[in-house]
Parts: structure tokens; sequence; C-alpha cells
């Protein structure tokens, strides 16, 4: 049974909404609609935003394709939240395809900056409120700018919800509105 993002009773495989799941998640045993393991910023973000999303949780995963499967989709559905350190103490996210990889080039040349960098997943957790593997800019501690890659547009994707083996699934071009995201061309594909 699935449930609302304030944790009602939603029905069988909905939405948060209320409407029938259609992804491949409502199709695999393993892969639970709801949200009783959504970290509760994520849910208040995505209410305030007025976006209609899909929480799912799913088994542990070691990788993204792994997870990407469990998910029943591809690792390009699947969006990485990786949050980029500028100087100054200032940070971004970058919001990649999951078969892709940041381009330092392109997202520098996007910022407008000649500096980015990777911070440790302690630092990255100070930033966000978030541990790595389940950031998303959704509920963050800080609202830092987003940059997302012009890929995901046109799509149904899926994300980190804040906690681990938790997924949502959103139309990305609701998503890149409601951040006000910056798309451009910020990535490149990941190596053979």
């Amino acid at each position: 049974m699935s449930t609302t993002p304030d944790g009602r009773p939603g029905g069988t495989k909905a939405s948060p909404s209320g409407t029938p799941m259609d992804g491949a998640a409502a199709q695999r045993p393993d892969v639970r609609p709801g949200t009783p393991a959504a970290n509760p910023r994520v849910v208040r973000a995505v209410r305030d935003a007025g976006l209609d999303v899909e929480f799912t949780v799913r088994p542990p995963a070691a990788n993204l394709p792994e997870a990407a499967a469990l998910l029943g989709i591809t690792a390009a559905d699947v969006v990485k939240s990786l949050v980029v350190r500028r100087s100054g103490g200032e940070y971004l996210f970058a919001l990649v395809p999951g078969d892709r990889q940041i381009s330092w080039p392109k997202l520098r040349a996007a910022v407008g900056v000649n500096k980015l960098s990777m911070p440790s997943p302690a630092v990255a957790l100070e930033a966000t409120g978030y541990e790595r593997g389940t950031i998303t800019p959704l509920g963050s501690s800080s609202a830092w700018p987003v940059y997302a890659d012009e890929r995901i547009r046109g799509r149904r994707v899926s994300m980190g919800a804040g906690a681990h083996g938790v997924n949502l699934f959103v139309s990305a071009d609701d998503l890149l509105q409601a951040l006000a995201a910056v798309v451009t061309d910020i990535t490149d594909p990941n190596p053979a």
C-alpha cells in the first residue's frame, strides 16, 4: 500500500496525488510505493512545490546501474544530485543523468568560474543535510543554485529522496521549473 506525503494511506500503487503509478516500479514486487522511509524535509518540499511525485522504497543497491535495474529503468533515467563546491564556502547542485558524468570545463563555463570541486562526504552532508547517495536539492538545508544537464528534460526521472533506498519519480520538466534550475550541457558520457 502506498501513502500520501503526510503518511496517510493513499491506495495501492498510487502516487502521492492518488493517481495510479504508471512507472516500471509499479510492476516490481521488490519495489514498494509509499513514503514511510522518505525524508520529511523532502516530503515537505515536494508538497510545497506542488510536485506530483511517486515515492518508492527499494532494496539496497551497490551502485547506480543496480539501483536502476531494481527500479526497472535505465541508468539515464536516474538523476544524480551532486554537490559541487564553489569558492568562498558556497555550493551548487549539479543534476546529472546516471549514464553521464560532470564535464568540469562545461560546468565551470556555465557557472562562470575558474574552479569547482567535489567536497568530501562529510562536507556534502554539512552543506545539504543529506548523506551521499541520498542527496537531493528538494528540502536541502540550504537552497543552493541548481545546474541541470539538458538531457534530463522531457523525461520522467528517478532521484534520491533524502534516505537510503528511497527514490522519487518526477517529471524532470516540473522539477527543473520548481528548482529554478539553469539547464544546459554540463556532462560527458561515462567512460566505457
